[in-house]
């Protein structure tokens, strides 16, 4: 995982900042793939796609009530690709999913505000994220978890912004979705 963000080639300022800042917590604290850092830990997200890259799934978060990506703790894994597609499978129940390859496709400090889950207190911390893309297919099944999603749903990408309540989060997405289109492009 170090290795992979040492080698990662930012796409904008925020992601040149965000990787010094990841790289330093990183070298600063032993516990980081663990949430018993209280100040912040690793996570593994996805944008998961269907094959033609013009459709993304997206769950509905209970904590965040809006529609938004699939990912998790890495809670000890060091392979954060491994746990994204993990978090996928559980979070929307597909099992046909594969890695579009094994790049970071986007890195980001998310800040994560105060909030209960499990009936415990979860103070403010930051996720300290890696976002890859997956390719999933469409007619796999999807599952509801409840103890994370009230919904799993596929998206025209062009269009998922618009069901986005999180606005935090819709720069983020843009600067995802814009890699995709870009990957799409070259693909053809």
């Amino acid at each position: 995982m170090y290795q992979q963000l040492l080698s990662y080639e930012p796409v904008n300022e925020q992601e040149r900042q965000d990787k010094l800042a990841m790289l330093a917590f990183i070298d600063r604290n032993a516990d980081v793939l663990d949430r018993s850092n209280l100040a912040g830990h690793l996570t593994s997200s996805a944008i998961v796609v269907n094959p033609s890259m013009d459709k993304v799934l997206f769950a509905h978060h209970n904590i965040y009530n809006s529609w938004g990506w699939v990912g998790g703790h890495n809670d000890g894994e060091p392979d954060c690709l491994k746990v994204a597609i993990k978090e996928t499978m559980e979070e929307t129940g597909v099992s046909k999913v594969h890695p579009y390859n094994e790049d970071i496709l986007g890195i980001d400090i998310i800040h994560v505000s105060n909030h209960i889950k499990n009936g415990q207190f979860v103070n403010d911390h930051l996720h300290f994220n890696i976002t890859y893309l997956l390719i999933a297919d469409e007619s796999d099944e999807l599952e509801i978890n409840h103890a994370e999603n009230s919904n799993v749903k596929w998206f025209p990408l062009d269009s998922v912004l618009d069901h986005v309540t999180e606005d935090r989060m819709k720069p983020v997405y843009t600067k995802l979705f814009d890699r995709v289109r870009k990957i799409r492009g070259s693909a053809k």
